[in-house]
């Protein structure tokens, strides 16, 4: 299938996600929502009202660390899918030392940007890390399975940093959300795979360059 095509009306579209990368991506979201639903139900009783949602404390408890484990599962498929294309190169260094340049809508005086770009690189590792400490901390406090291997001193330690990280993690989330409905054209990559062509050139010109050049996507 050709990366860059024209639709009928004359709008040139660039494909930029498979229909298997953009599932995998919802069920990424999907999961991770779950999860800071449940979470936030058993962090402060101001949120308990959320358990509700799942049935009650009990089935929140019970539930929770599963979300968690469907999130690890489907965020290590899209890990494997792009973490390539999330390397983070000079290019990215200097796009994100000009704020005022991306916040203005001056991208053009910027370097030329691949797939992604150095805050969508900051997104990706920043979840990847956060999700490592959240999975090892919440194995630790997941008594029904590991209470035997853990000691009380572990788990008061791993608490703390579960917190740490959810909290984290939230607002990288909240960032990675804004950013995609700020960016005009942005949520069309993964709703319907694809970006016009302007939006292409105008985020990402290096990408652009390449899939015209004949270069796969990543």
């Amino acid at each position: 299938m050709s990366q860059i095509a024209k639709t009928p009306d004359g709008v040139v579209e660039v494909h930029r996600y498979r229909t298997a990368e953009r599932l995998n991506h919802w069920v990424v979201a999907v999961s991770f929502v779950l999860l800071v639903l449940s979470g936030l139900a058993i962090y402060h009783p101001a949120f308990f009202f959320l358990g509700g949602l799942f049935g009650g404390g009990q089935n929140v408890r019970a539930i929770h660390p599963w979300f968690g484990v469907v999130l690890c599962v489907s965020f290590l498929g899209m890990f494997f899918r792009f973490w390539k294309a999330n390397l983070i190169n000079r290019n990215d260094l200097v796009w994100m030392s000009s704020p005022a340049a991306v916040l203005s809508d001056h991208e053009e005086t910027l370097p030329e940007i691949g797939k992604y770009n150095g805050g969508q690189k900051g997104i990706f590792w920043s979840m990847t890390i956060l999700l490592i400490a959240l999975l090892c901390t919440g194995l630790i406090i997941w008594d029904q399975y590991f209470a035997a291997y853990t000691t009380i001193d572990a788990k008061r330690v791993a608490v703390l940093g579960h917190s740490f990280a959810g909290i984290a993690i939230i607002c990288v989330w909240i960032i990675h959300v804004y950013a995609a409905i700020w960016v005009r054209g942005t949520m069309q990559a993964m709703t319907k795979g694809t970006v016009t062509g302007g939006w292409a050139w105008k985020h990402h010109r290096r990408w652009l360059r390449d899939l015209a050049g004949g270069k796969p996507s990543a």
